[in-house]
């Protein structure tokens, strides 16, 4: 099991600033991602900027969420606040 996450910040232009449960930092580009209906909500800007923390995941209203797994394993480590 990868770390969770503990705090999320939208940076824009679909992109969140991601902390870890272990301290790492890291950014989640979510553009690769808008092509899905599941994830076409978040095309709109001031919707994606609504991210929260549910369950040790990244979740928008209870409608999108993203596996812990995925934020972590496809989130670069190059990440600056």
């Amino acid at each position: 099991m990868n770390p969770r996450i503990t705090q999320v910040k939208y940076r824009g232009n679909h992109k969140l600033i991601l902390t870890f449960d272990n301290n790492e930092v890291k950014e989640f580009d979510l553009s690769t991602y808008l092509q899905y209906p599941v994830f076409g909500p978040l095309k709109d800007e001031s919707f994606c900027s609504k991210a929260r923390i549910c369950n040790g995941t990244v979740a928008w209203d209870d409608i999108i969420d993203f596996d812990p797994d995925t934020l972590y394993l496809e989130s670069s480590v190059s990440a600056t606040d």
